[in-house]
């Protein structure tokens, strides 16, 4: 199996540090971002499989984010990150183009299942659209 390409997106610097670390002790090439904007032009230098997108956010919500990367990106797959447990907020995370959400704090564990699961869906959508070429 391929190594996964995620982009983490959070303005809580600790977070993004401790979770890369994390991440890539499990093998997984992690870039990060602070916000929505610079999350856009890391995506246009390097491949992106999954995001992990928080959804407040100065500069741009993770809403906003979101609906750029699926525009640009339709293939890559994105879960929303939420510190608030509102209905709101689970209802942004239900929105089109949204492969799943997290609360925070979430542990690694889950976290690197939802991301594993969206790289496999990634994968098969290539696929299917490989075969219709």
């Amino acid at each position: 199996m391929s190594k996964i390409n995620l982009l983490l997106v959070d303005d809580e610097e600790q977070f993004l540090s401790t979770t890369k670390k994390l991440f890539e002790k499990r093998g997984v090439n992690t870039s990060t971002a602070t916000n929505g904007l610079d999350a856009l032009k890391i995506m246009e230098k390097q491949p992106i499989d999954v995001v992990l997108l928080d959804v407040k956010m100065p500069k741009m919500t993770g809403i906003e984010a979101l609906i750029k990367i699926k525009e640009k990106y339709p293939l890559v797959e994105v879960i929303l990150i939420t510190g608030v447990n509102t209905v709101e907020s689970v209802m942004e995370a239900l929105r089109p183009g949204v492969f799943d959400y997290v609360m925070k704090p979430c542990d690694i564990i889950s976290m690197s299942r939802k991301v594993e699961e969206a790289y496999a869906k990634k994968q098969a959508m290539e696929k299917k659209t490989a075969a219709k070429k």
